[in-house]
């Protein structure tokens, strides 16, 4: 067994508290991302796992083992790194196989596992290659068959594809999901692309200012967030947010509609300060109308996102899969389906 389980875990730099009472359970097999923007915790409380950060309070488990004070080494943990971290004079096969020879493994077995790290990672050609004769991609192939030769209970990766260009990153995030589904071990996955999250996990944690806001599966938590801020951030582009004043069973939100809006959810009473969000693929053009004004067009081919902003000065994104006949400064309208919209509170919970 190779669970994960934090309960109550806490982390403190000084008088500095950077890690609130994280209780989590990542399952045998799992895929967990922690996601968050930069300064959340989420690497902070990746190295508490691997024991590379002390834990101030709480417990952590892998398996049926307590492993919070235990050494990184003792841990049956692989990490690997946002720096690829290779030894520039050995071969690909000596830095996959270094981490063995150290602890006194025969010479036959590391290459047995390296052979078949080499296979699973499709780095055979370039086993004799140094790391400088490789591409950054390559490069973090054999950083993850490294940790893969050492035979971990646990995968953990530290944004290990933010050195990377667009097209390997996204070469890359396939690499890693095959590997997934071909090792079946528990892995844990640090990054602030929420791209990645959505595409790479199995369970998401998001975290905001060292506490988890929401956990879920990816989709769980793109239609049916617990608030604003996982409203905002996971999706791309991100959610629009409008400011919106209660009435009976509706509410007035001028930056999207000069009327009201019905409420699909039980709302504060009247005057209440709430706010509405809506994809941008629920927004729509109206050109018949004069309210909004173009900002910019990102026409990328079969979709196109264009920039409005409301008369109340709110940016607003649409996503359209046509050729909007629009130009930049020009003024267009929106429309879009009530039973899209999402409430929150003026504290930026949902409200349901």
């Amino acid at each position: 067994m190779s669970e994960v389980t934090l309960q109550g875990v806490i982390k403190r730099f000084g008088d500095a508290q950077v890690i609130h009472g994280v209780d989590l359970t990542v399952g045998d097999g799992e895929f967990c991302v922690f996601v968050g923007p930069s300064g959340c915790g989420k690497s902070t409380l990746l190295r508490m796992v691997a024991g590379l950060e002390e834990t101030s309070e709480g417990t952590i488990r892998i398996g049926t083992r307590d492993v919070t004070r235990a050494d990184p080494s003792e841990r049956g943990v692989a990490m690997v790194f946002q720096t690829y971290a290779l030894y520039p004079h050995m071969t690909v096969a000596e830095n996959m196989g270094f981490g063995l020879k150290m602890t006194g493994h025969p010479k036959d077995q590391i290459a047995s596992k390296v052979r078949e790290a080499s296979r699973i990672l499709k780095l055979d050609e370039y086993l004799t290659r140094k790391p400088k004769a490789l591409s950054g991609g390559q490069r973090q192939r054999v950083a993850i068959g490294r940790a893969i030769v050492r035979g971990p209970e646990v995968f953990l990766f530290d944004e290990p594809l933010s050195n990377l260009d667009a097209e390997l990153r996204v070469e890359m995030r396939v690499e890693i999901a095959r590997l997934h589904r071909e090792i079946g071990a528990t892995m844990i996955y640090v990054t602030h692309d929420q791209v990645e999250a959505m595409t790479l996990a199995d369970k998401i944690v998001v975290l905001r200012a060292g506490r988890v806001e929401q956990v879920g599966r990816p989709l769980e938590l793109y239609h049916d967030p617990d608030n604003r801020f996982v409203a905002g951030f996971i999706g791309s582009p991100s959610m629009n947010f409008v400011a919106a004043v209660t009435q009976k069973g509706a509410v007035s939100a001028p930056g999207l509609a000069s009327g009201s809006v019905p409420a699909t959810v039980a709302l504060p009473g009247s005057g209440a300060k709430v706010s509405l969000g809506l994809r941008p693929q629920h927004l729509e053009l109206d050109t018949t109308g004069k309210t909004h004004r173009v900002e910019m067009t990102e026409a990328l081919g079969g979709v196109s996102y264009i920039h409005l902003t409301a008369p109340t000065g709110e940016k607003l994104v649409v996503e359209s899969h046509s050729n909007p006949d629009v130009r930049m400064g020009g003024m267009t309208g929106v429309r879009f389906d009530p039973k899209d919209a999402l409430f929150f509170s003026d504290t930026g919970l949902r409200l349901r």
